[in-house]
């Protein structure tokens, strides 16, 4: 059983910059597609960026984070990141990641195994 938790979120202001992290255990990350998702007071979750574990390393980044969010492995610390620039108060919300054997279904939202989640807050 794959356990994902995440870490790192807090208070910025707006057009800055923020990284939280996803720490795994139970898998290896190389065996998995990852996503990172958002859910802002009342809204419904959304996806903001899914990376492949294929050769392609496939990555999907949602119109409203591209240019300002990068997402990263670092599969010797079974870690994903995501780098945050140029946070707007739009930004504000639980990050969740995200973990999957199909990245078709990650896309779709239906990992298998999801993180407890990290509020980010952006505010002046």
């Amino acid at each position: 059983q794959m356990k994902l938790v995440e870490s790192g979120g807090g208070l910025v202001q707006p057009g800055g910059s923020l990284t939280i992290s996803c720490t795994t255990s139970g898998g290896t990350i190389e065996d998995y597609t990852i996503g990172w998702f958002r859910q802002a007071p009342g809204k419904e979750r959304e996806r903001l960026l899914v990376s492949s574990n294929d050769d392609i390393r496939t990555t999907y980044t949602s119109g409203s984070v591209k240019g300002r969010f990068t997402i990263s492995r670092d599969n010797a610390k079974e870690t994903v990141t995501l780098q945050m620039n140029d946070l707007k108060f739009e930004d504000t919300g639980v990050y969740y990641c995200a973990a999957g054997t199909s990245y078709g279904q990650v896309v779709r939202g239906m990992a298998e195994y999801w993180g407890q989640g990290t509020q980010v807050t952006v505010s002046s």
